[in-house]
């Protein structure tokens, strides 16, 4: 899996608009909230020497929403901004100071909606090192890095449960090293997987690429 090969997943992949993922893909009678809130996010894919790696943050533990999780870089988008990519850079510059110039956006994924009101457009992109990172302590206690090749396995796909006001919801998660990736967070990155590998390339792509993520 390469820069270029992603490139060309995402140039042959067909969309149906009218598809939605989200938490509710474990929870079908959850249903859907009207009035929801658009938003974006950046799933960035670092083009590292020997790997792709995928940069996550984790949130301060203060926020208002989904305080001290690990996401992607994003938010809610603002009137001036004039699309989901827009979104997701001018998010993504102003939570961890990574400027739009080292990104090559390649794609979009099916939006996530979150039980909590969000409808997230997973936006896709390589970045070129080197670049700078400067999280903005208000927003992120920290920033790091998982290789994608980890979270295109399905080996370290988990599916927990917990009780939210008395009802049983169940999630994605996938523990990387003392990281608990989980949530709508794991569920983009599911949404990641299900067009990378789990319906694209050759069986034989797919035994060697998930076996190169058996070991964190």
């Amino acid at each position: 899996m390469t820069p270029n090969w992603l490139i060309d997943r995402f140039q042959t992949l067909e969309r149906d608009p009218g598809n939605l993922r989200g938490d509710h893909d474990l929870n079908p009678g959850m249903g859907i909230l009207e009035d929801l809130t658009p938003a974006a996010v950046l799933v960035p894919l670092i083009e590292r020497d020997t790997l792709l790696t995928t940069l996550f943050t984790q949130r301060t533990s203060h926020l208002q929403h989904h305080a001290g999780q690990i996401s992607f870089p994003g938010g809610h988008a603002d009137p001036e901004d004039t699309s989901a990519e827009d979104t997701a850079l001018r998010e993504t510059e102003e939570e961890v100071g990574l400027h739009r110039r080292h990104i090559r956006v390649i794609g979009r994924l099916d939006p996530y909606i979150t039980r909590t009101g969000f409808s997230v457009v997973p936006v896709v992109g390589l970045v070129a090192p080197p670049f700078d990172i400067s999280p903005d302590p208000h927003e992120v206690e920290d920033v790091f890095e998982v290789p994608l090749n980890f979270l295109m396995d399905p080996a370290n796909h988990q599916r927990h449960k917990r009780e939210v006001n008395g009802t049983r919801r169940d999630f994605y998660a996938m523990p990387y090293r003392d990281r608990f990736i989980w949530g709508a967070t794991a569920g983009m990155i599911k949404n990641l997987y299900d067009v990378l590998v789990g319906d694209g390339p050759d069986p034989d792509f797919r035994r060697d690429f998930q076996g190169a993520g058996r070991t964190p």
